[in-house]
């Protein structure tokens, strides 16, 4: 099961205590997969419909839950091979739907009914745990989140900019960055920080997920920082490899042209332990000199061994 999936399945489980963010939440769902249709006589009839069969159980719940309303279900396949579904709950009485739709301000006082492409009315979203709520919703409804051991990509694909916009000051509200994008013809609210991903599944209450997610975030600290220092400590010896090479080098140089016989006693200590050892560090090399010098003292004869082979020439 996707990390995405998981976050939804815990979602779904998840029932808001208070009725306003109740209805809040199934707002959502009426602006995110939801239609209202009225019939000829004026009666109304309410659809919502996803692919997702946890919007459609959780729906369910919000509907019985709060409006003892049991609406009629069904599914159909989807696809070549009708391996996907499209499930569909039906409030076909028009008292339940009238209910329903006055109480998530998609019926007006007046009567008159709330175009469906304007985002939910504001009153929905005066509280800041109706705005939880209302995220809940829309995630369920169009959202998800990227595999965070790959990626930290969070989105919710809305139908048009009014939508997105709403949704995005949802988010803002809580002090998480979103941004909108265009992808074909839907606005799509994203947030691609893991700081701000993890704040999302914590406004939206979906706490195991957020634990999950921050055991792979520490994961891949801790795998970031092992890589850098193995990538520094692989620098530094082939930095320290590379001068060794070149030391040897001017040496033999020395040794070639003039013979190490005519250097100073402690210079020609020092050119002959580093040829007897190309490859040891230089605090270990200090040792082997009579009397031993520190990692400061060899570097001060190797760089007058290197002046040495520069005025010998090529």
């Amino acid at each position: 099961m996707s990390f995405s999936l998981r976050v939804k399945e815990e979602l779904e489980k998840h029932m808001s205590s208070a009725r306003h963010c109740q209805i809040g939440e199934l707002a959502a769902m009426v602006s995110f997969c939801g239609r209202v249709s009225v019939r000829t006589d004026g009666r109304l009839f309410l659809i919502l419909q996803s692919e997702n069969l946890l919007v459609a159980r959780k729906a369910y719940s919000l509907l019985a839950k709060v409006f003892r309303v049991q609406p009629d279900v069904s599914a159909m396949g989807n696809g070549e091979w009708k391996k996907s579904h499209v499930y569909t709950l039906a409030v076909r009485r028009h008292a339940d739907a009238e209910r329903i739709l006055k109480a998530t301000k998609f019926l007006q006082e007046n009567g008159a009914l709330r175009d469906g492409e304007l985002p939910v009315d504001s009153r929905i979203l005066q509280r800041a745990c109706c705005r939880r709520a209302f995220l809940r919703g829309a995630f369920l409804s169009a959202g998800s989140i990227s595999n965070p051991e790959k990626s930290y990509h969070f989105e919710i694909v809305c139908e048009n900019q009014e939508k997105a916009r709403q949704l995005q000051e949802a988010i803002l509200s809580f002090d998480i960055d979103a941004k909108i994008v265009q992808r074909k013809r839907y606005q799509v609210v994203y947030v691609k920080e893991g700081n701000g991903i993890a704040d999302l599944l914590n406004v939206m209450e979906a706490h195991v997920s957020l634990m999950e997610l921050e055991n792979i975030r520490i994961l891949r600290g801790i795998s970031g920082s092992v890589n850098r220092q193995v990538n520094c400590e692989t620098a530094n010896l082939n930095k320290t490899v590379s001068a060794a090479v070149e030391q040897v080098r001017d040496i033999e140089k020395i040794q070639r042209s003039v013979g190490l016989e005519s250097l100073p006693e402690s210079l020609r200590q020092m050119a002959m332990a580093r040829l007897e050892n190309p490859d040891m560090p230089l605090k270990d090399l200090g040792g082997l000199l009579d009397p031993p010098v520190g990692k400061s003292g060899v570097n001060h004869r190797l760089r007058k061994l290197k002046a040495i082979a520069e005025e010998l020439g090529s």
